[in-house]
């Protein structure tokens, strides 16, 4: 199969791992599915016979041109040729819907294209995804706090979705073989920001502040993104430890911080919402 390196593309060719991906999504029943990096098909064709519409979005003009001529009698499988990253997921289904995601996620754009999704998600229009991407990502993106992969993604990740790490193909799943292994993830969106008390906007921002450098506690994070230590110490809930590093803290503690600091108007004269 022919690659174009700077699409990223490893097309995958593993019979049985494409059919456990499709089967990973569950029943879509009458919703739209969003394949993402269809490539040469191999994932579209098993999700061709079991949805009631699915829009395959692909960068690659060639590509898309092929599936559009190899899927021409299924109108239940639209092409789109087209940069996720440019496309408004909205414009792609009815108001009112939800859509299931899947795909292959080309490894140097995994981490935007999982932000598109989390704030798809945020937004009630996601309702579950299934999407594959470098191991050493997956790892990072299901981490739990107090490990050496949690971090920035791996906080907004499970403030926005129910993340289930799956299962692991080789490179030999794909052609060519990438140099990682591939990892399956399957995110159920669930946002937390009303159960936490938080606004979406401001504690993703909050959240970027704190993780700013790993290697700092959470309190010298937080002074060099402005705020003074007479303003921390005001703030600071005892549930989190003075010498804490971002990464140490589950999300309900750090939750706990943002609303402190919001109540006495110190978080939004020291960290832009936008």
């Amino acid at each position: 199969m022919k690659r174009k390196p700077k699409f990223g593309q490893n097309f995958l060719v593993d019979d049985a791992a494409r059919y456990a991906i499709v089967d990973a999504l569950g029943d879509p029943g009458k919703r739209t599915i969003i394949e993402i990096g269809p490539g040469h098909g191999a994932i579209t064709e098993v999700l061709a016979g079991r949805c009631h519409r699915l829009i395959a979005l692909e960068l690659d003009y060639s590509l898309a041109a092929e599936l559009t001529f190899r899927f021409r009698d299924q109108p239940q499988v639209q092409i789109v040729q087209g940069d996720v990253l440019k496309t408004d997921l909205r414009t792609l289904v009815p108001e009112g819907e939800t859509v299931d995601v899947i795909g292959n996620l080309p490894y140097y754009i995994t981490s935007d294209i999982l932000l598109q999704l989390f704030a798809a998600g945020s937004a009630g229009l996601v309702h579950r995804a299934v999407v594959m991407m470098q191991r050493e990502v997956a790892d990072r993106v299901s981490a739990a706090p107090g490990v050496r992969d949690y971090g920035l993604l791996s906080a907004t990740a499970q403030m926005n979705a129910q993340v289930e790490n799956l299962f692991t193909l080789p490179p030999s799943a794909f052609s060519p073989p990438p140099e990682v292994y591939s990892t399956v993830l399957r995110l159920h969106f669930a946002p937390r920001f009303t159960e936490l008390g938080v606004e979406p906007a401001g504690f993703n921002s909050f959240l970027r502040q704190c993780f700013a450098q790993k290697r700092k506690t959470l309190q010298n994070n937080l002074r060099a993104a402005g705020y003074s230590p007479i303003q921390l110490s005001e703030a600071w809930p005892s549930s989190i430890p003075v010498q804490a590093r971002a990464e140490s803290l589950t999300l309900e503690p750090m939750a706990e911080l943002y609303r402190s600091l919001s109540r006495t108007g110190v978080f939004a004269a020291s960290v832009p919402t936008q």
